[in-house]
């Protein structure tokens, strides 16, 4: 047991001075590291200071490379700008020099000059005295004056020149009066050799292509009610005939014809056609016509170089696509004539666009006969003056019937294409214009009653139809009203046959249900 324990002892004691022991080792081994980590730091620090060094002087000499290579440029450079200073300066000395002698020539000559012009001032004197005197000598030896000389030496002149201008004159006249005809007749067919307008022939029908002669009965509708709505509201007269694939659409009026045409068209494409859908279709078409004008007349202006002009002249303008005098188309004939007097005004040295707004506006005034009482030339100038067009477009206006004299080439090559225009063999029919006068009599006549909301002139002028309004002429007034129609036609219109007056009246009642 003792034996045990002191083994134990033993060991205990032995791992105390074994552990002991250990540290101590482990102590003495540290400082060793330590001592040899200071060593290499200072080997390392050494070696810093002598690369520091190094770079130093590295770095010095190459500093004092830079700044000699800069310090021998510098004086390159500064000796060359002192040869440049000492060149400039020998320049400089030499122009002085140069514009000092020079100065002292003109110095001299400016002497000379003052001479000169001073021995020229008593040449001058010298002379008017003795020009004085001779003119004394002549005086006293002819009897005459200065002045009386001078008149009678003019005199002699005018009479002399004017013999002369006469005889000059004389001889040109009578060379300008035996080459007139020619040069005039020259000079209108240049203008119309080089003018090519498109013809224009305004009849009174529009035939329209169709299908099949099924449509024709969609066109009839049930008991007639499709066409008898289509003439009433378009003011037209629809023929339904043997021909085949064509509807054949009747009337005087150009812009309701146009209309009409349209409409009809625009029904067969969609397929609907019921008097609904007539009215819906025709009002949009009307519309579109409507706006289609004021594009029509810029369409002119643009066309004939015309920069600026009032928005209401040029509406007008565009109208006049639906008129016609003599059958021919209005609009035609304007354009016809500006082209032509443009052409013409060229050649005799006028302006050709002035001659050209005045024979566009020359006869607007009939863009406005169907709305207006009076004359086209006095409805024209009017308005022209309103919207303060030139007065050469007044003077044509009045010019191209008689009314004025022109007043200037402008208004004379108006005149001149206005009346070549005109007698265009087949531009114009006065067979047309007097039937067309006389249904627009007949229209007038009955529109001009009470109660009338329109009439429409179809048939060929054989048959005049009268809209009313329902809630002021009853179905008796209706009657009376087509007799005083028919008999005051009887009284101001000549017309062969007989016209039938059919006086329409027709009440709607509209309700909805919600």
């Amino acid at each position: 047991m003792e034996y045990i324990i002191g083994c134990v002892l033993v060991a205990i004691i032995t791992a105390i001075i074994s552990t002991i022991v250990v540290r101590k080792i482990d102590k003495a081994k540290f400082q060793v590291f330590i001592e040899q980590a200071k060593a290499k730091a200072k080997v390392i620090e050494h070696e810093a200071e002598v690369s520091l060094k190094d770079s130093q002087l590295k770095a010095k000499i190459d500093c004092d490379r830079e700044f000699k290579n800069a310090r021998r440029e510098y004086d390159t450079m500064l000796s060359k700008i002192e040869k440049k200073e000492r060149e400039l300066n020998e320049h400089l000395e030499s122009e002085l020099r140069i514009i000092k002698s020079e100065k002292e020539e003109i110095v001299e000559k400016n002497k000379k000059i003052t001479t000169i012009k001073d021995g020229l001032e008593k040449q001058k004197k010298s002379y008017e005295l003795k020009t004085q005197e001779a003119i004394k000598i002549l005086e006293n030896g002819c009897g005459l004056t200065v002045e009386e000389a001078k008149e009678l030496m003019l005199e002699k002149v005018k009479e002399d020149s004017r013999a002369q201008i006469s005889s000059i004159f004389r001889k040109k006249y009578k060379i300008a009066e035996a080459n007139t005809k020619n040069e005039i007749n020259n000079m209108l067919s240049h203008a119309v050799t080089r003018y090519a307008g498109e013809f224009a022939a305004e009849r009174l029908i529009n035939n329209l292509p169709i299908k099949d002669d099924e449509t024709k009965g969609k066109i009839i509708g049930k008991e007639g009610r499709n066409i008898k709505a289509l003439e009433m509201l378009l003011g037209v007269d629809v023929i339904i005939d043997d021909t085949p694939n064509t509807i054949t659409i009747s009337s005087f009026n150009l812009y309701r014809r146009a209309i009409a045409t349209k409409t009809i068209e625009v029904l067969l494409e969609d397929g609907r056609i019921q008097p609904a859908r007539i009215e819906e279709v025709y009002s949009k078409v009307k519309t579109e016509f409507d706006n289609n004008i004021q594009k029509e007349g810029e369409d002119v202006i643009h066309e004939l170089g015309i920069k600026t002009m009032h928005s209401e002249l040029i509406k007008l303008v565009g109208r006049l696509r639906y008129r016609a005098s003599y059958g021919q188309n209005a609009l035609a004939h304007t354009l016809e004539v500006s082209h032509l007097a443009g052409l013409l005004a060229s050649q005799m040295g006028g302006d050709a666009i002035l001659a050209r707004r005045a024979g566009l506006l020359h006869d607007i005034g009939k863009a406005l006969t169907h709305e207006m009482p009076g004359s086209h030339v006095d409805l024209g100038a009017d308005i022209c003056r309103r919207y303060e067009e030139p007065d050469t477009v007044i003077n044509a206006i009045y010019a191209h019937h008689g009314h004025e004299e022109p007043i200037n080439v402008e208004s004379a090559a108006v005149c001149a294409a206005d009346a070549l225009s005109a007698a265009r063999p087949g531009a114009r029919r006065e067979v047309l214009e007097s039937f067309l006068k006389r249904v627009e009599e007949v229209e007038n006549i009955s529109t001009a009653k009470p109660g009338v909301l329109n009439a429409y002139a179809i048939n060929a002028g054989r048959e005049v139809r009268v809209i009313v309004k329902a809630e002021l002429v009853n179905d008796d007034e209706a009657v009376i009203l087509a007799t005083e129609i028919a008999k005051e036609i009887e009284e101001k219109v000549q017309y062969p046959g007989e016209i039938k007056v059919n006086v329409i009246r027709e009440l709607r009642a509209l309700s909805y249900a919600r």
